[in-house]
């Protein structure tokens, strides 16, 4: 039987990174966090910054680990949504000028010329 080590944390910070960029306006954030590269970098940053728990499982229970309930205080619970806020906001920041080329700007629907007239 082959063991392996699986990160509970992983999942855990994906889940709390998905809630949190969906309280932030679509354009930008909501939209270059939707490139999986950048994507990485968030949680990357995270992860780096964060205590992480593992467990050792033999290969064929490793499917059914629940991730959803990773035991955590409410002190880090909140150090983990800090941690995600401050991640965006650095990585928009360094990023800024790059994201700008990738994410097309938003345009009001009422300001936009009329194709209706040829």
């Amino acid at each position: 039987m082959t063991k392996t080590i699986v990160n509970l944390t992983l999942p855990a910070v994906v889940g709390v990174i998905e809630d949190i960029l969906e309280t932030y306006p679509h354009h930008p954030y909501q939209q270059a966090f939707s490139i999986p590269e950048v994507r990485q970098e968030l949680i990357a940053h995270v992860l780096s910054r964060i205590s992480n728990s593992y467990t050792v499982v033999e290969e064929e229970q490793q499917s059914y680990i629940s991730f959803k309930s990773l035991p955590c205080s409410l002190e880090e619970k909140s150090c983990i949504e800090a941690t995600i806020h401050e991640g965006i906001e650095k990585i928009m920041f360094n990023k800024g000028k790059d994201l700008s080329h990738q994410i097309p700007e938003e345009v009001d629907p009422g300001l936009e010329p009329s194709h209706w007239f040829g």
